[in-house]
């Protein structure tokens, strides 16, 4: 098969006579395997680029955008950029404009690019409710608030054909993770008296526990009565428990089956947080399916894998599962998303070479020492990827590098594919041209996994 030479169509998707097109992305499933069909009826893999823009990434603190700059002098305006860029990563057998990009670039070039915009629809209210790190699902305007996003920033897409899918959000806090140690139950117990969220997790707690003196055996606090819960100030979290994987949860067990006081409060923070999640998708998917009934919902790029309970929530509302992982090897991951039954798209991956003369102090992902094993592991990565039958698309954060001095939140590093002064990465785009060339190859030898 790597010898024939494949017919596609204009999205870059293959021509497939089993296939039909609908005039939209859609999800399709063939012998245990699942791929994303184009407009046209093209078998297609989400291959893309996150960032893609001109005006990628101020000197924090300051107004200067290193890249613009250096664009605007090699190309002389956005334009011109913006047509040279899309047949760029066209010739890279890219086939999408990944998250936080210029849209306008998918449609530049030559070849027309699917987009993925992020609605951020919780991110929004979270910060409207500014006293919030995770939306309170709960909250009567929580509902009017996405619908309302949804409308505003779906609507106006629901015809266009070269929109792929619409992500939700993106990294929200889910469980203990690299900014916190808090539970989802934790913060929304430590929400404003009367808070709607607050409410609801003592009512949860309420309902598991009948007596109040059998929730403070596990919990702790200083409350002697589920009216006083209700009004202290802060409630502290009797144990700390390390985020979700497959390495910490086999730890998290261990501990578990050796403290039953431990155990019972983790079975509370799963509980509660499963029921979060399947209010938050259920809500969202709503919102964004009544603006845009044509689109796939593509989940809320999970930055690290969340509880199980919330993996089987997005499963239950989700078109497309979306997550980002940084690891060498996707497949554990992945793994763990699979465990749904729906198609998964990696949102972000990347390896830094540190060889390009950046910091690489700050930012996800390994550093490695050259940009021939930034290549290589790129080859790796996807190959193992796409060896997954539920894997549809892979994106790579991000287009070009990084400011030296560090952008708004401080990294500085060598993720491009391009350099800041837009000088093309040889050894990574050769090997990105040749991977993304035979990912359909690739993945049509996916074995399925037997249920």
């Amino acid at each position: 098969m790597a010898g024939l030479r494949l017919q596609r169509t204009k999205w870059g998707g293959i021509v497939d006579d089993d296939l039909s097109g609908s005039g939209f992305f859609r999800v399709a499933e063939r012998n245990g395997v699942f791929w994303l069909v184009d407009p046209d009826g093209g078998r297609f893999l989400s291959k893309g680029v996150n960032t893609v823009r001109f005006d990628q990434d101020r000197i924090g603190g300051t107004e200067r955008v290193p890249y613009a700059e250096a664009c605007q002098a090699k190309y002389g305006g956005l334009q011109t950029w913006r047509a040279a860029v899309s047949d760029r990563l066209a010739s890279w057998k890219f086939n999408t404009i990944a998250c936080w990009s210029d849209e306008l670039v998918a449609s530049a070039g030559s070849q027309l690019l699917a987009t993925t915009p992020t609605a951020e629809l919780g991110a929004s209210f979270r910060l409207h409710r500014r006293d919030q790190i995770f939306p309170d699902v709960f909250d009567s305007e929580f509902s009017a608030h996405i619908r309302a996003s949804a409308d505003l920033r779906c609507r106006h897409r629901r015809n266009d054909p070269g929109l792929l899918g619409t992500f939700i959000d993106n990294e929200l806090y889910w469980s203990p993770d690299w900014r916190g140690t808090d539970e989802i139950l934790t913060l929304f117990l430590n929400l404003p008296s009367r808070r709607p969220g607050r409410v609801a997790a003592i009512s949860a707690l309420q309902a598991h526990y009948p007596d109040f003196a059998q929730f403070n055996a596990v919990w702790r606090t200083k409350a002697r009565s589920w009216e006083e819960l209700g009004r202290i100030e802060h409630v502290v979290a009797p144990f700390v428990r390390r985020r979700p994987g497959v390495l910490n949860d086999a730890l998290e067990t261990k501990a578990n089956l050796a403290d039953p006081v431990r155990e019972a409060f983790s079975a509370d923070c799963d509980a509660f947080v499963a029921v979060v999640a399947d209010k938050y998708f259920e809500l969202c998917v709503s919102a964004i399916k009544a603006a845009d009934p044509n689109h796939l919902v593509l989940g809320s790029r999970f930055g690290y894998q969340p509880p199980a309970g919330v993996i089987a929530a997005a499963g239950r509302h989700l078109d497309v599962i979306s997550f980002n992982c940084y690891d060498f090897d996707p497949g554990p991951v992945i793994d763990a998303y699979a465990a749904t039954g729906r198609p998964c798209l990696i949102t972000e991956f990347s390896f830094r070479g540190d060889d390009a003369g950046l910091p690489n102090s700050k930012g996800a992902g390994p550093r490695l020492a050259t940009q021939l094993d930034r290549a290589r592991a790129f080859e790796g990565y996807v190959a193992a990827a796409l060896s997954k039958p539920n894997v549809v698309g892979y994106h790579w954060f991000e287009h070009a590098d990084q400011p030296a001095q560090g952008r708004f939140d401080g990294e500085d590093s060598n993720f491009g594919t391009v350099t800041i002064d837009d000088r093309v990465y040889d050894a990574l785009t050769k090997t990105m041209t040749k991977v993304n060339a035979a990912a359909e190859c690739i993945h049509a030898a996916a074995v399925p996994v037997l249920v």
